[in-house]
C-alpha cells in the first residue's frame, strides 16, 4: 500500500508563490509517473502537471505553463507555483502510478494512489 501526503498549501495574494510537496510512504517511494491535479468547488478534477517515464518527462496543462514547475527531490515530488492567479485556487492532489507509458499521463484514471489534497487559495 502507498500513502501520499501533500503539504505546502495556503493563502497567498495574486502574483505570489507556493511550493507544494508530495511525500510517499509505504511499500514504495519512487514511481513511474507522478501527477498533480486540482479541483475547485463545483468543478471537475483537472490535470495540472506530471513527471514520468525513464527520462522524467514533464508535462503541463496550458494555463500553468511557464508558471508551475514539477520536480523531484529525493523521495518527494515538488510543485513550485509562481505568479499565482485567483483562478488557481483549488484543492491540489498528487497522484502516482507505476504503470509505464510512452506519453505523459493526464487522465486521473491512470493513477492508482492519491493524496488527501491541500488547499490553495489565491486572493485578488
Amino acid at each position: 500500500q502507498v500513502q501520499l501526503v501533500e503539504s505546502g498549501g495556503g493563502l497567498v495574494q495574486a502574483g505570489g508563490s507556493l511550493r507544494l510537496s508530495c511525500a510517499a510512504s509505504g511499500r514504495a517511494r519512487s514511481f513511474a509517473n507522478v501527477g498533480w491535479f486540482r479541483q475547485a468547488p463545483g468543478k471537475e478534477r483537472e490535470f495540472v502537471a506530471s513527471i514520468g517515464g525513464i527520462i522524467r518527462t514533464q508535462d503541463y496543462e496550458d494555463s500553468v505553463k511557464g508558471r508551475f514547475t514539477i520536480s523531484e527531490d529525493n523521495a518527494k515530488n515538488i510543485l513550485q507555483m509562481d505568479s499565482l492567479k485567483p483562478e488557481d485556487s483549488a484543492v491540489y492532489f498528487c497522484a502516482v502510478t507505476n504503470s509505464m507509458s510512452s506519453r505523459p499521463l493526464r487522465a486521473a484514471s491512470a493513477y492508482n494512489y492519491w493524496g488527501q489534497g491541500t488547499q490553495v487559495t489565491v486572493s485578488s
